[in-house]
């Protein structure tokens, strides 16, 4: 398959700066595969379209204040994206500054240096976190790294919701989007409905922003991350299946982290890519965003939804002007 296929045309104001408030009151396109009918509504609706019995799977990774700003022991200025999660004071991050070079010292704060272990390509660089409590001087010093593509710096308003209401195990440098659209309202109305749900967590890395360079789509190769998939989220899911209900991801990560070992639980990690041609065994409805052309994220949406389906249903939402990426509407295949 060519990349190009997964082209369509997007307007930049249609790309969402901001998010909306309440969460739930964004937009909501409903897409049914078996009539490929399409329906418009908000996703305060969305347990409207679910059954009594449904299991809803979040990922309930927390995105880390991973962007640092920094000086060199001659004064110069650095910035550093924390990209990869390892463990909690070893990363993978892209380096902003002159002369990096292995062995180097930055220092963040006087209790808080991140230290240059090794070269990796071009501005990625393994980097150790030297700090007693590496995650809570992130908290203190760092800066939530918004989309690039949002092109302005973190406001406030980031800081709660660039982060979904449920946000959990420390180790994201992006959001899971399809969930920011989830209050603890709608949660509270999704249980009353008898609607169940369940976590796993993925540690999403900056490699959800990578482009695709590669010309056709079985050349690209996704970044590993961290996954864990607990035992009772394991049980929801088989008992939901044997009950004829239906398992919902939440995301485009949840995808990932339940198709890698179908129905067992499992802690590491995941490269699983996810494109048209591949054969779903746990999913059957999907809850996500809209994505950028030619992504590998849309790639999985078009594997699950069917690609001519889903990019005619992409155009419609170009129509009705619906607003797209991490702050936008969201999409429910069923």
């Amino acid at each position: 398959m060519n990349v190009e296929e997964f082209d369509y045309h997007l307007p930049s104001e249609l790309i969402a700066k901001y998010p909306v408030v309440p969460r739930h009151n964004a937009r909501l396109m409903v897409l049914n595969r078996r009539d490929r009918s399409i329906k418009h509504d908000i996703f305060w609706n969305l347990p409207d379209y679910l059954d009594e019995g449904d299991l809803l799977v979040f990922n309930d990774t927390k995105v880390l204040p991973a962007r640092l700003y920094g000086r060199k022991k001659t004064g110069g200025k650095v910035e550093i994206v924390l990209t990869d999660y390892i463990r909690p004071d070893l990363w993978k991050a892209l380096i902003g500054g002159k002369k990096i070079r292995e062995g180097m010292i930055i220092e963040i704060a006087e209790d808080f240096q991140v230290e240059v272990l090794e070269h990796i390509e071009e501005a990625s660089f393994l980097v150790r976190l030297v700090a007693d409590d590496p995650l809570k001087k992130l908290d203190l010093y760092g800066h939530i790294p918004i989309p690039p593509y949002l092109k302005r710096e973190e406001e406030d308003i980031d800081r709660t919701y660039y982060q979904t209401v449920f946000a959990k195990e420390k180790g994201a440098v992006a959001a899971p989007t399809a969930s920011l659209h989830f209050s603890e309202q709608l949660l509270e109305k999704i249980e009353r409905r008898g609607i169940e749900i369940a976590f796993i967590t993925l540690h999403i890395s900056y490699g959800t922003f990578k482009p695709v360079k590669a010309k056709r789509v079985e050349e690209h190769k996704v970044d590993p991350e961290y996954v864990k998939i607990p035992p009772e989220t394991v049980e929801k899911i088989v008992r939901t299946k044997k009950g004829g209900r239906r398992v919902v991801a939440v995301g485009t990560t949840v995808v990932r982290a339940l198709e890698t070992k179908p129905f067992e639980p499992y802690e590491g990690w995941t490269d699983l890519y996810i494109y048209p041609g591949y054969e779903f065994k746990v999913v059957d409805a999907l809850v996500t965003n809209f994505h950028l052309p030619k992504s590998s994220l849309l790639f999985l949406v078009c594997a699950f939804g069917g690609k001519d389906f889903i990019l005619s249903a992409y155009r419609e939402a170009v129509e009705k002007r619906y607003r797209f990426y991490s702050y936008g509407d969201g999409m429910l295949i069923l």
